[in-house]
């Protein structure tokens, strides 16, 4: 299968790429920087140059290829306050893809999120459907999601992965690295309150196997979890980042998350545990890759 994968070189797509090669397909991926073209190259991927705002080209590299991978996402405006904006363009890539492969039952896969699906239960593939009626970051990113889902009546093999907030891996950039370049700035790793909120993880192999099977095998309209753990408690992490870094572990209190997280004050106390059980039971996917703090320990600080 040919297949166009946006975000090729990023966190994700750089484990997802080799999963599809090792799979006998072919990869055609978007570039936009030199740097990420050359490392396209070696890895033995077709360059598409481009951005996602380059809609003429995302539209003809579909329409050439057998399916899509879309991970790519405007992460450097959305940290910076523009989460809209980086919906909008995602939102626009979507729409684009949608047209392109309207009527041809190839697969096209996208990643999501899982915040604000359930309250005071782990949330499941088959929570967060339905009318987007309110705005905020999870409501834009459930949007595109449930935009994707719809391509089904337009004969679009159309799937979503919500990913886990943490992907973690060796090498990881995002929040748990986060946390523990905090920690050491802080000298001490905190947790919020209890820190029994959970979060739940995923290894990025264990990921980029679940996007290779959604482009495979899942059936029009699928939504599945990119999640190996279904909660790891804040508190551990925190333990763990301690303990690697040799420093104390403590509790913040609400009223002092801005000072000592910064930008991931509205994240860490949320408790967002999250299921797989459906995910498994329809495309065979089992996470094998070692668990959240297991990895923290080896590859973190």
């Amino acid at each position: 299968m040919r297949v166009f994968v946006t975000g090729a070189s990023g966190w994700i797509g750089s484990a997802v790429v080799p999963e599809l090669l090792d799979a006998g397909h072919q990869v055609v991926g978007l570039a936009r920087s030199d740097a990420a073209a050359a490392a396209l190259t070696a890895a033995g991927v077709e360059v598409q140059r481009g951005t996602i705002d380059d809609l003429d080209s995302l539209r003809n590299a579909a329409a050439a290829s057998d399916g899509v991978i879309h991970l790519a996402f405007k992460h450097d405006i959305a940290f910076s306050g523009d989460f809209q904006g980086a919906a909008d363009a995602d939102r626009r890539a979507i729409e684009t893809f949608g047209d392109a492969l309207a009527g041809s039952d190839r697969p096209f896969v996208i990643a999501s999120g899982l915040f604000g699906l359930a309250q005071d239960r782990a949330s499941t593939e088959q929570d967060g459907h339905g009318p987007v009626t309110s705005t905020g970051v999870a409501e834009a990113r459930r949007a595109n999601a449930e935009l994707t889902l719809s391509l089904a009546s337009r004969g679009v093999r159309s799937s979503i992965v919500r990913l886990a907030p943490t992907v973690h891996g060796e090498g990881d950039h995002g929040f748990m690295a986060t946390l523990v370049g905090n920690a050491r700035e802080k000298g001490a790793s905190g947790y919020l309150g209890d820190g029994a909120n959970r979060w739940p993880a995923v290894h990025r192999l264990d990921a980029a196997r679940l996007f290779r099977l959604a482009l495979e095998q899942a059936p029009a309209g699928s939504t599945l979890h990119g999640v190996g753990e279904e909660g790891v408690p804040i508190r551990a992490v925190a333990e763990v980042i301690g303990q690697r870094l040799g420093i104390p572990v403590v509790p913040v209190a609400p009223e002092q998350a801005g000072e000592y997280f910064t930008w991931l004050a509205g994240f860490i106390g949320l408790d967002i545990p999250a299921s797989n059980a459906l995910t498994r039971e329809l495309l065979g996917w089992e996470p094998k890759q070692p668990g959240l703090l297991e990895d923290l320990a080896a590859h973190y600080g």
